[in-house]
């Protein structure tokens, strides 16, 4: 069975947007990257919310021919290679190798980590992350935290239900800015 890992940007007060939803203060240094690299190539499909989905597919598809960063130049392809899903139910379209879920969300998630093969990759947002955290369905965490207050934006997680868990299973620093600290579900 396929582990289903999130992997999200956080500022130090907890935040994964800014209070205006601006999103132009994390730094993929050349370390960062490459742990995103290594994290890549064990994934086989990217997982997103709808509001996440729509703001990587206004720039991930052309981001090779807008920027010259080395981080946009060797994930634009790789973004635009890997099978992707979007969980939404507002959705009716989406391009780049996507395929749009709106059903039962447990079910879903529990069925793509059967037929996987490779680990399913959750990108950013908090809805989506909070409701999979809720039901038990999210094996790995990822949190980027960088060096900033924002003050305000989306939460990292929503509120949940229940007091849950998780079990410290590393930490890392990247390009002396960024901290990785790494959770699994016990």
């Amino acid at each position: 069975m396929s582990k289903l890992i999130y992997w999200v940007h956080t500022s130090v007060d907890g935040h994964i947007d800014g209070p205006n939803g601006e999103f132009d203060w994390t730094e993929m240094g050349p370390e960062l990257s490459a742990y995103g690299d290594e994290v890549h190539a064990t994934v086989g499909t990217f997982l997103y919310g709808r509001v996440v989905w729509e703001m990587m597919s206004s720039y991930w598809p052309t981001a090779d021919q807008i920027s010259d960063h080395p981080h946009d130049l060797k994930f634009a392809s790789i973004w635009r290679s890997t099978p992707k899903v979007v969980f939404s139910s507002t959705l009716k379209d989406a391009d780049w190798n996507t395929r749009i879920i709106s059903g039962d969300l447990a079910e879903e998630v529990a069925e793509l980590k059967r037929q996987a093969g490779k680990d399913l990759l959750l990108n950013g947002g908090s809805r989506l992350a909070s409701a999979l955290t809720e039901l038990g369905l999210i094996d790995e965490y990822n949190i980027m935290v960088h060096p900033v207050v924002l003050g305000g934006g989306k939460p990292l997680f929503l509120p949940q239900k229940e007091r849950i868990g998780l079990r410290l299973s590393g930490t890392r620093t990247f390009d002396s800015r960024t901290v990785l600290l790494r959770y699994d579900r016990p």
